[in-house]
């Protein structure tokens, strides 16, 4: 198995962003550290136009993307690091200090794509953005003053990341293996519509249901587990299996 995983690898994904020299200090910082793929999710349109005439970074913010939904920000990854002073509540995700992060890193396959979250100013990241996350990671700051601007966040996590990356792009000699998001989300999606849709439930069989927290445990649950593209596939195969067979006996 190869290690190193490559900093052209990792997506910088900030959510919900509401000023923009926070987004052009981030940019800027992804660049000293060299950091390329930048996307926003669901950034203040204004604010975004505002951000992309900045002075500098312009290249990294003409590339950049802005999407709706953080799952458009993620599906292709298969390694989600959400970031968080985690002030006033716990997570269920495996909680590391940045550099407990760089050493966990550097044990991963070459072939990881990577995404890391930031929050919006106001808010950080909710509870529905944490449940997509693999690990969080936290920045040892102090007690009296546990958050930090979100561009400084950004800067001290990028330069944290790139003493563990290799910082070149080297051609792969093996296929990813680790589950993206979009295959897991698949896979808790068919769970609910087996488990609703199939079986039955108290809002009727064929109903679409909403995001639930019993979802978002479910998510959490199998980011927990080390899950490959196969295993995904396999277990696909074995709920529609189980699904046709209810199908039958209805």
């Amino acid at each position: 198995m190869a290690f190193g995983i490559n900093i052209n690898d990792v997506r910088i994904v900030l959510v919900r962003p509401r000023n923009p020299m926070n987004i052009g200090a981030a940019a800027r910082a992804m660049m000293n550290f060299g950091f390329e793929d930048l996307v926003l999710v669901s950034p203040f349109e204004p604010v975004w136009r505002e951000s992309r005439a900045a002075l500098k970074a312009q290249k990294l913010l003409a590339a950049a993307r802005a999407v709706p939904r953080l799952s458009e920000a993620i599906d292709d990854r298969t390694l989600v690091i959400g970031t968080s002073s985690l002030s006033r509540r716990k997570s269920a995700a495996s909680v590391l200090s940045l550099d407990q992060l760089s050493a966990r890193l550097k044990r991963r396959r070459k072939t990881e794509r990577i995404a890391v979250l930031f929050g919006s100013e106001k808010t950080g990241l909710g509870n529905e953005d944490l449940s997509y996350c693999h690990w969080i990671a936290r920045i040892p700051t102090s007690r009296e003053f546990p958050s930090m601007n979100l561009s400084q966040a950004v800067a001290v996590c990028c330069y944290e990341l790139s003493r563990s990356l290799r910082a070149k792009k080297l051609p792969a000699k093996e296929a990813a293996s680790g589950a993206s998001i979009e295959e897991v989300t698949r896979l808790v999606d068919e769970l609910e519509r087996v488990l609703w849709t199939e079986a039955g439930s108290a809002s009727g069989p064929g109903k679409a249901r909403p995001e639930t927290a019993r979802k978002l445990r479910l998510r959490r649950m199998l980011l927990r587990w080390p899950l490959t593209s196969g295993d995904v596939t396999q277990a696909l195969g074995m709920l529609r299996d189980l699904a046709w067979k209810l199908r039958q006996r209805s």
